[in-house]
Order: structure tokens, then C-alpha cells, then sequence
């Protein structure tokens, strides 16, 4: 059984990677996405100063376009830490909602740091560095693990328990509320409720989740005592293969949202590959029920984008 547990543990890993690598390459494969238009752009440092853009420039075509990466990350990094960190768009649109989603991404954040604890300390185990070696960095490692890992599991169950309530009860949720959101939070609870169970009850000291991962990493699939422990590894193996195959990936693609639609402004010019993309977009049917759109009677967005509605009339 133990074999079996480490065999899954190695594929949940590889499904992990390979999703997150496969939607990072949808999204860029997918067509191109319409400008924001939002000045200025940070990463043109002259020009951000004063808010404005290379489309100033004369001839600006035919000029080299200075990137400054540095702007870019200086202009990300107030919008997307507090929306990461804190939720801040719930909390200035929602507040009620904010109060049970936030110990739940909270006790996320938590469990993340605890598992790259656990992680260090199943290296310093492999190297030969434990407790009985007295080293001051184990014993940090250990002791914060420890605080970490029960903290972020009370809070994950708390705002789990607390979400899926708010959602099933909350009128103004019920549109946005599918199926799936309610199976998510009752797989987190379940899980992460195994796993306080399991400190509780048999690794208070995370002590077999450093063996584990030490096995796990030299490929070395020794035998579990607990039952219990077992149940969760699996679970929570199983888990992490499954969270980039929903609305969950998030948590990756947001850097697409902040970044590259925001300030996404590569010029088109003599690039085949977004020219083969827009022609894609270009054919596309045309839904729209808008009167100023569907009135013309164009059936492609080429015709719609190619159309003069203040023109006279053609004589026939």
C-alpha cells in the first residue's frame, strides 16, 4: 500500500507541473486579447513620468522601444501584493464575504510556507542534519513548522466551513455559485481536516512528513506506520493534482491579468504570428444583439471593423 501511496504522490507532482506548464501555453497560444489602453504604461520609464506613450512619437514605428522590466515590476507590485496578500477587492466590495475568505487564502498561504518547511527539513534529514546533530537551522525549521502547519489547517477548515455557508445562504452568491465551488470546499475541508486529525493524533511533531518527503526525493518508498498518515499524504497528493485543473489555477494566471492585459502593448509590426491570430478573430461570427452592431447586418467582425457607419450610401 506505501508503494502504491508513493507512486501517486510522484504522478500527482507530474499532472501538477504539466497542467500549469499546458495553461500557461493556452493562454498564450489563445487569440489576442483587446488593449486596455491604460497610460501611462510603467514600463516605459521616460515616458511614465508625465503619463504618456511611444504612440507619441513621430515615426515611432520605426524606432527602437525601450522596456523597463523594473518599471514593470514597480507598477505590479501595489496592485497585485494587496490583492494576494489581503483580498482587497473583496474587502472594499464585499466585507462580509471577506470575513470567511480570508482566513481560508490565509491558512492557504500558511500550508504553502508549511510544506516548504517541511520540504527544508526533509533535505537537512537527508544531508544528515536532525535534532540529535543539535543544529540551530533544524531546530528553527522544526519549531516553525510546528506553529505553521496546525495555524494554516484551523484556518483553511474555519473559512472553508465558513464559505461554503456564506455561498449556500448568501441570495447575491446564488448566480455565481456552481456545483463545483461547493465540491472544492468540501474536498479542502475534508482534507485538510485529515491532516489536523493526523497532527493530533499521530505526527505531532511533522516528524513522518519529513521522512516522507526525504523518501519521496531520494526515491526511496519505505514503508508508513499510520493509516491515518497514509490517507492523508494521498489525499493531499491527489488534491494538488487536481487544484491547476479548475477555476482554482488562479492562483498562477493572475500574473496574466495584472500584467500582461494591463500592460500588454507590443506593436504589431511585421509579426506574422499576431497577424495569423487577428484574421482568426477577424472571421469570427458576429452575436452581438447591440443595435449599433447587429443594425449594419455584418456578419464578421472583419465587416464590422471595416465598416463606415457615417459614410453616404453607395449608389448602385
Amino acid at each position: 500500500m506505501s508503494t502504491i501511496v508513493y507512486v501517486i504522490a510522484y504522478l500527482s507532482i507530474i499532472v501538477f507541473l504539466a497542467t500549469v506548464i499546458w495553461k500557461m501555453i493556452d493562454y498564450i497560444r489563445k487569440p489576442p486579447h483587446v488593449r486596455w489602453e491604460l497610460y501611462p504604461v510603467p514600463h516605459e520609464k521616460e515616458k511614465s513620468a508625465y503619463g504618456g506613450s511611444y504612440l507619441e512619437d513621430v515615426d515611432w514605428w520605426k524606432k527602437t522601444k525601450k522596456h523597463s522590466a523594473i518599471g514593470d515590476f514597480i507598477a505590479d507590485m501595489p496592485v497585485m501584493v494587496p490583492e494576494i496578500l489581503f483580498l482587497k477587492a473583496i474587502w472594499e466590495n464585499n466585507r462580509k464575504l471577506w470575513y470567511v475568505s480570508y482566513p481560508f487564502h490565509l491558512g492557504l498561504y500558511l500550508v504553502a510556507v508549511f510544506i516548504v518547511l517541511v520540504v527544508c527539513g526533509s533535505i537537512l534529514q537527508l544531508l544528515g542534519i536532525t535534532a540529535e546533530s543539535q543544529s540551530a537551522l533544524f531546530s528553527v525549521i522544526t519549531t516553525l513548522t510546528k506553529i505553521i502547519g496546525p495555524v494554516g489547517f484551523i484556518l483553511i477548515i474555519a473559512g472553508g466551513i465558513g464559505l461554503f455557508y456564506k455561498r449556500l445562504t448568501d441570495s447575491k452568491l446564488n448566480d455565481y455559485s456552481a456545483f463545483s465551488h461547493f465540491f472544492n470546499l468540501t474536498l479542502f475541508i475534508i482534507t485538510i481536516a485529515i491532516a489536523l486529525l493526523t497532527w493530533l493524533f499521530a505526527d505531532q511533531n511533522f516528524n513522518m512528513w519529513r521522512t516522507f518527503m526525504a523518501n519521496l526525493i531520494s526515491f526511496n518508498m519505505l514503508s508508513m506506520s499510520s493509516p491515518l498518515f497514509m490517507v492523508q499524504v494521498l489525499l493531499a497528493f491527489l488534491l494538488l493534482a487536481y487544484i491547476p485543473l479548475t477555476h482554482m489555477s488562479h492562483f498562477f494566471m493572475k500574473y496574466f491579468l495584472y500584467h500582461d492585459i494591463r500592460w500588454g502593448d507590443k506593436p504589431n509590426i511585421n509579426t506574422p504570428e499576431t497577424d495569423a491570430k487577428i484574421r482568426i478573430v477577424l472571421n469570427y461570427p458576429v452575436t452581438w444583439a447591440a443595435p449599433h452592431i447587429a443594425g449594419h447586418g455584418k456578419t464578421t467582425w472583419a465587416e464590422v471593423a471595416t465598416f463606415n457607419p457615417a459614410a453616404k450610401p453607395e449608389k448602385e
